[in-house]
């Protein structure tokens, strides 16, 4: 699932937007005017952000987890996490699962993204009908990516951090003390852990949405009239794919536009 929704989601990364000091993202020809940026350690608050060229990563957020031969095997104490490979979450509850997964998508990943990277700087053009079923197929994996990993947290357990976003494959979570909430305090960075969903293993990355009835550069004034939708869903439908019902409600669809006097007015 996610192999697809990777490669797709490469062609589309022309509409992506990521600011400067802080995780925010914006999908769209042109980024968001408003008010929202928080910094690096969220220190301050209703900044203009400043806008540079976003990535695949910055829609299709990684997340990492160690990579064990079977979930029964003994817990990761602190002086082994260097003997373990990271390797995507998605991927790790995969092969836990039973999918055989080629060697070199565990184990040559660098070498993958390196050259996913490089084809992206060079994007071959595409007619607006084929950038509309690229995107088409690309909500597709999506949906089928999230599902699936709906269906097998049902069966295979997995964890993550209730301080941090550390995620772990497996009946316990690993020994490793990397959480730095509690890095100066008695816990050593020990992680505290919980049972894991499909948005820790795939985030969505919530961004606002622009409907047709907006106007083309989102203001300060209109955000109450704004929707959202998850970074993947946005960038598939800014070129035309159909996004599912489900989301009409987070999208706003048939929402107010905010009215133009306020725009005029700021």
């Amino acid at each position: 699932f996610s192999l697809k929704a990777s490669r797709y989601s490469s062609e589309l990364s022309l509409y992506n937007h990521a600011s400067r000091f802080c995780p925010e993202i914006h999908v769209g020809a042109m980024a968001h005017q408003m008010k929202s940026c928080h910094g690096f350690k969220r220190m301050i608050k209703d900044r203009p952000h400043q806008w540079g060229p976003g990535g695949l990563n910055n829609i299709l957020v990684p997340v990492e987890a160690f990579h064990q031969e079977n979930m029964f095997q003994d817990e990761i104490r602190h002086d082994q996490r260097f003997d373990f490979t990271r390797v995507p979450a998605v991927l790790e509850l995969c092969h836990q699962a039973g999918a055989e997964l080629p060697e070199g998508l565990l184990y040559r990943r660098d070498e993958l993204c390196t050259a996913a990277e490089a084809n992206n700087q060079n994007p071959a053009p595409l007619l607006s009908s084929e950038l509309r079923l690229v995107g088409q197929r690309t909500l597709e994996a999506w949906e089928r990516l999230r599902l699936g990993v709906t269906k097998l947290l049902l069966v295979y357990p997995s964890k993550v951090c209730e301080n941090c976003s550390e995620v772990h494959v497996g009946i316990s979570g690993h020994k490793a003390r990397m959480c730095g909430v509690f890095k100066f305090e008695g816990w050593r960075g020990k992680h505290k852990w919980k049972k894991a969903g499909v948005d820790d293993l795939v985030p969505q990355k919530i961004v606002w949405h622009q409907r047709p009835h907006d106007p083309p550069i989102l203001v300060d004034s209109g955000r109450d009239y704004y929707g959202h939708a998850p970074a993947v869903v946005e960038l598939c439908v800014q070129v035309g794919a159909r996004a599912s019902p489900k989301y009409n409600c987070m999208m706003k669809e048939h929402g107010l536009a905010p009215p133009v006097q306020r725009d005029q007015a700021t």
